[in-house]
């Protein structure tokens, strides 16, 4: 198994076919993969359509009972995968799947002994409302300003990391959108590549001026501390007894 693509989904039921066929289309016969959809306690139909995507084999449904949000919905389906490498998209569609194999191919493309563990994309020019746009701007801004993880889109979706790095982390809620600087609290090295962006064509955002901005400032100062609690250089070596 070359890449496990995680997608958290709540009530995203007529985005989950178009998003599956796409990632088919992106995967297919170039890499070995699974394609894992976590439900995080949709009220609509998105478990039945996820069924519908799964006679055509590679695709796998977790549910979770309740909504505990996007973070939850990518831990649970990292913890299941069986790939070493971990892809995530939004389950809204917006980002392209197409991006996913030169992701990949660039986070094992490095020489022996390279840290390189997450690619991340960078929505240069974004398709979203002057609400979204803006508020991830600031954020964005904040975030540089205050981790100093060198990610110029840290909220990015679409992502190409190391499995057993990521398990690693400290997890709580909201954590997916400071994976960059986790990552690099872990003595990992983080790279980021533009990639598509589209816009919503269906279903509703599920984020806004209040979840997206001014819930992560706590947040940030939470993995500041973090940070400087870390050992990002730790590395145990075993002697050979002989």
């Amino acid at each position: 198994m070359d890449i496990s693509v995680v997608i958290p989904v709540r009530n995203e039921a007529d985005n989950v076919g178009p998003l599956c066929r796409e990632i088919h289309a992106a995967l297919s016969g170039r890499f070995e993969y699974e394609i894992i959809f976590v439900d995080d306690g949709s009220t609509d139909a998105t478990a039945d359509e996820i069924r519908r995507c799964m006679e055509a084999g590679r695709v796998r449904l977790l549910r979770h009972a309740r909504s505990f949000g996007q973070s939850a919905g990518v831990h649970s389906g990292v913890v299941a995968a069986r790939a070493q490498w971990i892809g995530t998209l939004d389950g809204d569609g917006q980002n392209d799947p197409a991006d996913l194999p030169a992701m990949y191919e660039r986070a094992i493309g490095e020489p022996a002994g390279s840290k390189l563990r997450m690619v991340i994309g960078n929505r240069v020019t974004r398709r979203d409302t002057w609400v979204r746009r803006l508020s991830s701007r600031v954020a964005n801004r904040i975030r540089g300003a205050m981790l100093h993880d060198g990610t110029p889109d840290a909220g990015c979706g679409i992502k190409v990391f190391d499995r057993e790095t990521f398990l690693r982390l400290p997890f709580f809620n909201h954590m997916h959108r400071f994976l960059s600087a986790l990552f690099l609290r872990e003595g990992a090295r983080v790279v980021s590549i533009p990639v598509a962006h589209r816009p919503r064509t269906r279903g509703t955002s599920k984020y806004g001026i209040h979840n997206r901005l001014w819930a992560g400032v706590v947040d940030i100062l939470g993995v500041m501390w973090l940070r400087r609690r870390g050992f990002p250089d730790l590395e145990a070596v075993e002697e050979d007894s002989r």
